[in-house]
């Protein structure tokens, strides 16, 4: 079994952001540290303008991005899973 959860790092402990379903008392876990949500566009070959395009022609999606309805797929194999059989 392979559950992935997002989690902070903090005064030498991990704090999940939540608790999976399906967790024993006790299990082994691996911890990936990720770099912070920076991303150098530059180092992409996206200059200052093309940024700018890309956030203008984004922000139409972000309303749908950010609405309820979509938390779904934050843990969409889950929800998969809890569909009924075909």
């Amino acid at each position: 079994m392979l559950i992935s959860v997002e989690g902070v790092y903090r005064n030498g402990k991990v704090e999940l952001k939540e608790l999976p379903a399906d967790v024993n008392v006790e299990m082994r876990v691996i911890v990936t540290f990720v770099e912070p949500k920076f991303i150098d566009l530059r180092a992409r070959g996206i200059d200052e303008a093309q940024a700018a395009d890309l956030r203008a022609r984004l922000a139409t999606f972000a309303e749908d991005w950010n609405s309820p309805e979509m938390d779904i797929y934050d843990n969409y194999d889950a929800a998969k899973a809890n569909l009924p059989a075909r």
